[in-house]
């Protein structure tokens, strides 16, 4: 009973379609950057070589880490997309942002410098989500309206 209680509360959102235009482009930007650190697709490193990477920046295990990353944009970014379990998945994805602004905070803001801002623009968006939920068009309505 308490499971569908929170998963009622969880899927719950007022939106609107504003959310759709905010989930699907975020959600795709995501997918395919965690596709780059999993699968090595759109001129990606793959997990190997994302977990070399993030092993030299402090993230041990590298490999481990590559995996919880690319896993978080990857399937985060293609339930943002879908709407489905919309607040847990920009939770996840606005947590894996902000250690990427720790990656990046020494270069200063501009993405020119290799700076965060590109992070801390996807920080944003999926705080934002995690606050407004996934809308009128998103599957999570279905997830709502079967755990009245």
């Amino acid at each position: 009973m308490a499971f569908r209680s929170i998963l009622h509360t969880m899927t719950a959102s007022q939106a609107g379609f504003a959310a759709l235009v905010l989930r699907v482009p975020v959600g795709v930007i995501l997918a395919a950057h965690g596709a780059q650190k999993l699968f090595g697709w759109f001129g990606g490193h793959g997990l190997e070589g994302t977990g070399q990477w993030l092993a030299s920046v402090g993230f041990e295990p590298g490999y481990a880490m590559a995996l919880l990353a690319g896993s978080a944009e990857f399937f985060g970014g293609i339930a943002l997309v879908l709407g489905l379990l919309t607040r847990p998945a920009a939770l996840v994805a606005a947590f894996t942002m902000l250690m990427a602004m720790t990656v990046h905070v020494g270069n200063g803001l501009f993405l020119s410098n290799n700076g965060y801002e590109f992070a801390l623009s996807l920080l944003a968006m999926t705080a934002a989500l995690v606050l407004l939920g996934g809308g009128r068009a998103a599957a999570d309505n279905l997830l709502h309206r079967a755990s009245a």
